[in-house]
Order: structure tokens, then sequence, then C-alpha cells
């Protein structure tokens, strides 16, 4: 199951339960004025979150507000994002949430993929990949990061060659995604050092990481050049990144600039409220 249809499902039932009502409803208007802002922060927005907007108008409202990316999409979307003028700064890499890199009979068939994808990748302009390291079905943690590690080493060697940043992703396997191997930042920090390549870092969702070890500030300072990558959403309940949650995205943000990351920070929560004045509120609230 790839990522779009995994998460894109889970979107499609909060819509049916009403939880998105605005989001089915949204229909083109007429167009946005440009938003001024500071520029110290590249914003993008994962398209799955916002899947009851068509991709176009989804890309012609990001581009009013002043983000520059759609991401998290299958090749054949890459070229409506562009034709906005944006980028897609991840793009599904080979593999899955739950089937992925921390197993080793799964590397042949995933090296494979990424000898097709990443060429198209490149060809087109796009600044990376997102993988993930699988479930652990058993298999002990120590086993999947030994094995993370291995295929990574037979595949960076391809990215490096292109040009293409590939990121794993932690998510938390306390709520979201069960038996999940990258659930905690030692694992992915190993893996950082254990791959040895610049191509290859952590995409640091913080609202996973909130769940499951929370100190994210701190994380953030402490290990900002193994990070290539953030995603956002409220904790709890993955909704808006505003007041009626635990974090203070405004302080975070901040102290993802002060390091001197020049990546993106992706809004990824679930609308709760009418989406595009959400999202437009969040990268307000990002734009430090």
């Amino acid at each position: 199951m790839q990522r779009r249809d995994f998460l894109t499902a889970s979107a499609a039932t909060l819509l049916a339960a009403g939880a998105l009502p605005a989001a089915r409803a949204a229909a083109p208007q007429d167009t946005p004025a440009p938003a001024r802002l500071k520029g110290r922060v590249r914003h993008s927005v994962a398209r799955w979150c916002f899947g009851g907007i068509p991709l176009d108008e989804l890309c012609r409202q990001a581009k009013a507000m002043g983000i520059a990316s759609v991401e998290i999409l299958n090749e054949p979307e890459w070229k409506v994002v562009q034709s906005h003028g944006l980028t897609c700064a991840l793009a599904f890499g080979p593999g899955s949430i739950d089937r992925g890199w921390n197993r080793a009979e799964h590397h042949d068939e995933l090296l494979a993929r990424a000898e097709a994808l990443l060429p198209r990748v490149a060809a087109d302009g796009l600044p990376g990949v997102v993988i993930f390291s699988g479930n652990r079905a058993g298999q002990p943690v120590a086993e999947g990061r030994r094995q993370c590690i291995a295929g990574l080493r037979r595949m960076l060697p391809l990215a490096e060659k292109l040009g293409v940043n590939v990121v794993m992703e932690i998510l938390n396997s306390k709520v979201d995604h069960h038996d999940y191997d990258f659930d905690h930042m030692a694992y992915g920090l190993d893996l950082v050092q254990g791959v040895g390549s610049d191509r290859f870092r952590i995409l640091y969702d913080i609202y996973h990481a909130q769940i499951m070890e929370g100190d994210v500030i701190r994380t953030i300072r402490d290990h900002a050049a193994s990070i290539g990558h953030y995603h956002t959403a409220g904790v709890p309940g993955r909704h808006e990144i505003d007041d009626g949650q635990e974090l203070n995205y405004g302080a975070i943000c901040r102290a993802i600039v002060e390091t001197g990351f020049t990546g993106f920070v992706a809004q990824e929560f679930i609308p709760a409220r009418e989406p595009i004045q959400s999202l437009r509120e969040a990268v307000a609230i990002c734009d430090v």
C-alpha cells in the first residue's frame, strides 16, 4: 500500500464522517492576492490532508499563500504542481509505511524501484523522496536498524549521483502507526551515522515525535544536522496547529530557522475547519 492510498483513505473516512465538511465543498474562487512572507521558512503542504480539494485549486491557493511546494505525490501529479510554478518537495520513494527498509527480504525489490524512480525524480527537478522503515512484525529493533543501514547503503550511491535527497520519516507507534520501527529519534540518528551520506537525512515529523518523546525544540537544536525535512500537525488530534493544541509552533519554527535550516517545513495536519483558511493560518504561524 502506497502512503497516498493509506493516508487518503484516512482523510476520506473523516470526510464521510463530517469532520472535513468544508474540504468537500471547496470550489474555485477568484485568484487570491499573493501573500507577503518573511522568507526565512520554505513552506510546503502535504497533499493528502487536503484531498477534498482538487489539486489544481490547492496549488493555486497554496501559491497565493507563499507556499512553494505541494508534496507527498505520485508521479502523475508532479506536472500538475509544476504547472503552477511550484515544486513537490517530497515524492513517494520506494516502499511504504508497513513494508520498508528494515527487512533484508525487501531490499532487492526496493532497490529495483529506486533505480527506476530516482532518475525520473531527478529529471523533473524534484528535491527528494520520502521512505519508511517499515513495521517490526516481531523483528528486534536493533536488527531493523541494521537492515535499514545495509539497504540504504546500496541505494544512496544512486541518490548521490543524481542529486536526490532521501529522508526517512519518524512516525508514532502509540496512536497512528502501531508496530512502526522508526518511532524514536535515536533510531534515525543511528541510520544517519551508519549510512554516512549527505543525501540521507531524517524527516522530523513534529506531531509524531511529540507523541513519542516530546522535547521537540531541544531535539531540533541538538540534531539539526541530521534533519532534512519537517512536518507539522497539532497534538493531540492531528488537526490545526493553533492555540487549541499543546505545541507552540511559532517557537518551534524559530528554533528551526535559528539552526540555519534551508529545507522545507510542510503542513501535514488534517483540517477540522474550513481547510484553506486553516492552511493560511498555519503558514502565518510558521512564518517566523
